[in-house]
């Protein structure tokens, strides 16, 4: 037996009925729509992160190669272990909440943060083990779970246009239309998403993937021929480092990468001895990173998993417990390493679109991220808006998850409408969860049909009542810690 032989045969490419160069394609195509978190997570983590004797530069490419080796862990085990095609790595959001709300915020030390996320992995893990995340999940109601897809379209729409600069904040309206003649990544942007789009139409394999490098090399083209200045298509410092260092230049900022991560390691182990000193506000911090993540990593799985027509018939995922256990290893080992909370990646429904099926796909995704561990500082070459085209075309193809929706009946109208508005409108996955969770009973209750509510149904909308109490009370001042 030959080795593509072999591959099939572990990942069941016949089963999923798939083959080898469309999970490559597949594989690539999710780590072009996620790699932006290389750049981005650093970004986010180093304002939070210092360490003496190192240099904000050297911290953030440390952050850099720690979000990479988290990425691989989690999405390794998401290949091997799972058999899914789901990409994971730190998520946005969540890396917020623990640079900006938690150290910044309320000044918890960034090592004591790190050994809050670690133990919220390990409660992940012994969850999953013992099937409550499953049992959890499988209480969301059939409406919800039918409009989470739809509603991730529509998030994935909302931020790609806005990256993308069609879509432009305005301070009457909130949002308005932007303007491509006074913006070159508008301009651009349009033309990368037409060619993405009529290709995706005409059912070109690999139709994402050359509507981003298209986009990209065509914003470095017109950057290098002069047409508009540097910073408008590309980073300044990567056109300078291009145009006036050469190859030369690039090889050295490659060979001088920050590749020694272990100061994060110490910084986490010494966040283990630091919790004793305030254990309420690490309680606070645990909770919290533990009941957002669960709900944005349940909300992507099923979500994605929709688009790829993994779902059964009641709109759950088989064997959920093994894509869990991926994001909370990746939890549990990221935090080890230096960086905040894992999880599935929306992102991963562009390699679904391309053919992806199985955990080869993962398995390609996470050979990508060990890849560019190599090119750690040339990640930034590639433009956020190239990335974005992608995720507004796979946006538009998630929509059509609203189509298994009963919008006749108010117990499916509902729940579905709040949880495809509220996500987007809120950019939290978990909150659109939350607002048809929450929905869901009391419509039942109002239609006569109370009966259909389970007691877990019931249990699990008060406990978001609950949870969003406190938060509402805790940002308003009324609650301090």
């Amino acid at each position: 037996m030959g080795v593509t032989e072999t591959i099939a045969d572990y990942f069941g490419f016949d089963e999923y009925e798939t083959d080898l160069s469309t999970e490559l394609i597949a594989g690539l195509t999710t780590f072009l729509a996620m790699s932006y978190i290389i750049v981005v997570n650093p970004l986010i983590l180093g304002e939070a992160i210092e360490i003496e004797g190192y240099s904000g530069a050297q911290v953030t490419q440390m952050i850099a190669v720690a979000t990479i080796l988290a990425s691989v862990v989690g999405t390794t085990v998401m290949a091997l272990w799972a058999n899914r095609p789901f990409g994971l790595a730190p998520g946005m959001g969540l890396n917020a909440f623990f640079a900006y709300t938690v150290v910044l915020g309320l000044g918890v030390p960034w090592q004591v943060a790190l050994a809050a996320v670690f133990v919220e992995g390990l409660i992940f893990i012994l969850l999953t083990v013992v099937g409550a995340r499953r049992y959890i999940i499988e209480l969301f109601p059939e409406p919800v779970k039918f409009a989470v897809g739809a509603g991730i379209g529509i998030f994935l729409l909302f931020l790609g246009l806005q990256e993308m600069e069609l879509v432009v904040s305005d301070p009457e309206t909130a949002v308005t239309l932007g303007n491509a003649a006074t913006s070159p990544i508008a301009a651009l942007s349009v033309v990368g998403l037409a060619l993405t789009l009529a290709l995706y139409a005409h059912g070109t394999r690999g139709a994402i993937v050359i509507g981003i490098v298209f986009t990209a090399l065509a914003g470095w083209l017109v950057t290098l021929l002069g047409i508009v200045s540097p910073s408008e298509l590309a980073l300044e410092r990567e056109y300078n480092l291009v145009t006036n260092d050469g190859l030369s230049g690039i090889i050295d900022l490659i060979l001088n990468v920050q590749y020694d991560f272990t100061p994060l390691i110490a910084g986490f182990v010494d966040g283990l001895g630091m919790i004793a000193e305030d254990p309420v506000v690490f309680a606070l911090v645990v909770f919290t990173f533990f009941f957002v993540d669960f709900f944005d990593t349940a909300g992507a799985l099923i979500g994605v998993s929709q688009i790829g027509g993994l779902l059964d018939e009641e709109g759950n995922l088989p064997e959920i417990e093994k894509p869990l256990l991926a994001d909370a290893v990746g939890t549990t080992v990221g935090a080890m390493i230096g960086t905040s909370t894992v999880t599935t990646f929306v992102e991963s429904s562009a390699g679904l679109e391309e053919g992806g099926r199985t955990g080869f796909t993962a398995l390609v995704v996470s050979g990508f991220f060990v890849l560019s561990l190599l090119f750690v500082p040339l990640m930034a070459i590639i433009p956020q808006y190239a990335i974005y085209v992608a995720l507004v075309v796979v946006g538009l193809i998630m929509l059509q998850g609203a189509a298994d929706i009963d919008w006749q009946h108010p117990a499916w109208l509902i729940p579905s409408g709040l949880t495809i508005t509220v996500m987007p409108l809120t950019t939290s996955i978990a909150n659109g969860l939350a607002a048809g969770i929450m929905s869901y009973p009391l419509v039942k209750a109002a239609v006569g049909e109370r009966a259909d509510v389970s007691p877990g149904q019931w249990a699990l909308a008060v406990a978001f009542v609950l949870y969003f109490g406190a938060y509402f009370a805790t940002d308003a001042g009324f609650l301090t810690f």
